[in-house]
């Protein structure tokens, strides 16, 4: 019996080692490292889905090496790493980090189609983010307008396409709406405004809203 309570108490011992020793060594704080050391500590870190840590290692990188070529990548793969997690707010925020410092790199088309895209991802209800597709539109004007060239073209017009779709759709519910309360001037005008983002707003497939949803849209 002796000998057993011995060898639980080696285990104690040695358990509570090994938890010590790993707290330890999380919150042992690095600091002075070399630009690539934190690019590949956040490849890791991105490869193992940990987002958090590796935003706090990205912060790392750019307060060390603020002038560092790995910073742009780093930003572009954080933002694709956000959006797969549909994580589009934190996506966003890299992305108008990349479009501000870096507004003559060679990428800067691609950063402003992923900003359109993160918008166009982030598009959850259709008759309350009014504001985020009048955004998200506008954005596409000043895509077509500065990169007519750019092979992102196609993907950017199906988006438009379909935002559209959705405007079009909005207005025509809220035809439909004034028409039940009995105001046809009122419906009138938001069909009028619908069927200047469609050209025939009924062939648009209405979208279905979940039931606990319905009744607040």
């Amino acid at each position: 019996m002796l000998k057993n309570l011995k060898i639980k108490n080696l285990l104690l011992i040695f358990t509570a080692a090994i938890v010590f020793t790993a707290c330890a060594s999380k919150g042992e704080q690095e600091y002075n490292k070399p630009a690539l050391y934190w690019y590949n500590k956040m490849m890791t870190q991105i490869g193992m889905n940990d987002l958090d840590e590796a935003d706090d290692t990205f912060t790392s990188l750019e307060s060390e090496h603020r002038n560092s070529p790995y910073i742009p990548t780093a930003m572009l793969i954080l933002v694709n790493a956000h959006m797969a997690d549909e994580q589009y707010t934190l996506a966003n925020f890299y992305l108008d980090e990349y479009i501000k410092r870096f507004s003559l790199s060679k990428d800067i088309d691609y950063a402003r189609y992923m900003k359109i895209k993160a918008n166009f991802m982030g598009f959850k209800q259709q008759f309350r983010d009014q504001q985020l597709i009048d955004d998200t539109l506008s954005h596409i004007i000043d895509f077509k307008y500065k990169y007519p060239n750019s092979p992102y073209m196609p993907l950017v017009d199906t988006m438009n396409a379909r935002l559209f779709m959705a405007k079009a759709s909005m207005d025509k519910e809220i035809a439909s709406l004034y028409e039940r309360k009995d105001k046809p001037k009122a419906a009138e005008f938001y069909m009028d405004k619908a069927k200047n983002s469609w050209v025939d707003p009924n062939e648009i497939k209405p979208v279905e809203v979940p039931f606990y949803r319905s009744i607040f849209e």
